[in-house]
């Protein structure tokens, strides 16, 4: 898999930023390498990171996941220790996972609210007007045509370090939500930065906008 590690976030914050771009990644694979990142950080031997890639078609459920929202047909899903609940992960959605050490670990909601500022601005750069919604997590598109998600936030803390991360809809196929109550949301769609814009978006497109504004974002909350 392609690995660009240069610390991006070096002209921003003399806090050190390993950024991997991993490609496509099975994500139980993903899963291991969080979990092999996250004790290196923990333990002070490693860099705080964040990996940026794609998994192959997945459905994973958060620990608030009730068994009505998971598909009816038997279609496996991943079940993880992070917040939220079930969402899909496939090609054409760039996932990012954060590995770093909190400066205030005990401030999760916070941390939650930088990573969406974050996406809020990469959808911005592209032209869409992206916002929160009070009482749900992740990034919205709201007008005349509804409510829409955009992307989707489950974060874990453990020992101060998180894991888990974001997933931005760039062009996916999101017939794939269809099939579960996405985050729990049963009253919205889910859209995409292709769907948005009426053209397609090439997530290698995306990858150093993303880079640059999540790794300015990271900078203001890690240790």
């Amino acid at each position: 898999m392609p690995v660009a590690s240069a610390p991006l976030g070096a002209d921003i914050s003399a806090k050190a930023l390993d950024t991997q771009r991993l490609g496509t990644v099975e994500y139980l694979t993903a899963l291991d390498l969080q979990r092999e990142i996250h004790s290196e950080v923990a333990a002070g031997t490693r860099a705080n990171s964040l990996l940026l890639l794609e998994h192959p078609s997945t459905y994973t459920a958060g620990k608030r996941t009730s068994a009505e929202e998971k598909p009816t047909d038997g279609t496996p899903v991943i079940d993880v220790d992070r917040g939220g609940k079930i969402t899909w992960h496939g090609p054409g959605q760039l996932v990012g996972y954060p590995i770093i050490k909190l400066a205030n670990p005990h401030e999760l909601v916070g941390f939650v609210r930088e990573i969406e500022s974050a996406l809020i601005d990469v959808c911005g750069h592209f032209g869409i007007a992206a916002s929160r919604i009070s009482g749900r997590s992740g990034v919205w598109i709201q007008d005349a045509q509804g409510d829409r998600k955009i992307a989707a936030i489950g974060i874990r803390v453990a020992t101060g370090v998180t894991m888990h991360g974001f997933a931005l809809n760039v062009n996916p196929d999101l017939s794939a939500f269809s099939r579960i109550i996405p985050c729990g949301i049963s009253d919205a769609e889910v859209t995409s930065l292709s769907k948005e814009l009426g053209r397609d978006i090439d997530i290698i497109e995306l990858l150093p906008i993303v880079e640059k504004m999540v790794s300015a974002t990271l900078s203001k909350v890690s240790a």
